[in-house]
């Protein structure tokens, strides 16, 4: 009798084995996820590993924060079995993962100093960037720029990683909006490398997407709610700013006679716009912050979910609203991606703050007009 073979199902059953990969692989990913959150759920409560509700807080009570571990839990196990080929290619990308698992964990657990999470950042940032060569060396022409030196593209990557990774940890303060914004990101990254020909992380993408369709549903229970913590910010936000270089670096690939494999002069305007409500989000609070002559990592309650809650709105309606906005500039991109690169990237941060901000000022004018009349 013949060994048997998994990834030849595809003679078996007829279907290409990226499509099998890429199914079982995300069904797989939510139900580990699924299966992990409710024991860390009994482990949390047992030991009192809680998020307690302080000043800045959105919740009232204390919940699990632990909900990050599962979601790398799922991520690190399916993603080692169906998308292996990118632990192989990227060979710090594991260990990156796990040191930031790590971080993530004890700073849900024990409190982190702030210096110390950079730390952690710059370390796995500069794993990555020097061991597997993920960097932004050109800028498509935004500001007149294209290919950049060597060690200037080493320092500006660094600095990308850092600030989107905090950026996507600055969202997660309410329920379901990290996981929501990062199912929109992941997704628009599968769509992205299917059509670039890269499947392993087309899979990779939708095991993530799994994983966190997994945490909402706990996320959004009113009953079982546990927060992603640290633990879970941290990866995402790492794995969203590796994906956005990656996905740059397959518009930068040349072939022997200087021509690209793929060519879309306006790729930075598209990244921008698939993380464009992290991106909106730090800039306003950071505005805001040196205005009133404080430090850009002042914590406050000035990020865009604390100013929907301000004006009534739940938190399912403000996620619901700010992830809906995330795919209306994500197709707003779409359609206007022959423009030249500088005007849409004025054009997609145009409309990232209208898509935002005018469902605020709407709310707050039908108010007045109801206490009006």
């Amino acid at each position: 009798m013949a060994d048997f073979n998994f990834f030849e199902l595809d003679n078996l059953l007829g279907i290409p084995i990226f499509y099998i990969k890429t199914l079982i692989g995300f069904l797989l990913s939510i139900f580990l996820t699924m299966l992990a959150i409710p024991k860390i759920m009994s482990v949390s409560y047992r030991k009192n590993l809680m998020d307690e509700p302080i000043g800045r807080s959105s919740h009232a009570r204390k919940i699990p924060n632990l909900g990050g571990l599962a979601i790398f839990f799922a991520i690190s196990i399916v993603g080692s079995i169906f998308a292996y080929e990118l632990f192989g290619r990227y060979i710090f990308l594991f260990a990156c993962m796990v040191i930031l698992m790590f971080v993530g964990l004890m700073d849900d657990i024990l409190v982190v100093a702030p210096d110390k999470k950079l730390y952690a950042q710059f370390i796995t940032a500069l794993m990555l960037i020097l061991g597997s060569n993920i960097r932004i060396g050109d800028f498509f022409g935004v500001l007149g720029i294209q290919e950049i030196n060597y060690y200037l593209s080493i320092l500006f990557t660094l600095l990308f990683f850092i600030v989107f990774i905090n950026s996507f940890n600055f969202i997660d303060g309410i329920d379901g909006l990290a996981g929501g914004i990062s199912i929109v990101i992941f997704g628009a990254f599968a769509y992205s490398f299917y059509i670039l020909d890269d499947l392993p992380m087309v899979v990779f993408c939708m095991i993530i997407v799994g994983s966190v369709l997994g945490f909402l549903f706990f996320n959004l229970s009113k009953h079982h709610k546990i927060f992603m913590g640290d633990t879970g910010s941290l990866l995402l936000g790492f794995l969203i700013t590796f994906m956005m270089i990656r996905f740059l670096h397959l518009l930068m690939d040349k072939n022997a006679d200087g021509t690209y494999f793929y060519h879309l002069p306006t790729a930075p305007a598209i990244a921008i716009a698939i993380l464009i409500i992290p991106i909106i989000d730090s800039i306003t609070v950071t505005s805001i912050r040196l205005k009133n002559g404080l430090s850009p990592f002042h914590a406050d309650k000035n990020h865009l979910h604390h100013q929907y809650l301000k004006v009534g709105l739940s938190h399912i309606q403000t996620t619901v609203i700010l992830v809906t906005a995330n795919i209306m500039v994500l197709l707003f991109a779409y359609f206007i991606r022959k423009v030249d690169i500088n005007s849409m990237v004025v054009l997609v941060l145009l409309s990232g703050f209208v898509c935002t901000y005018v469902p605020i000022l709407v709310i707050k004018r039908l108010k007045l007009k109801k206490i009006e009349g």
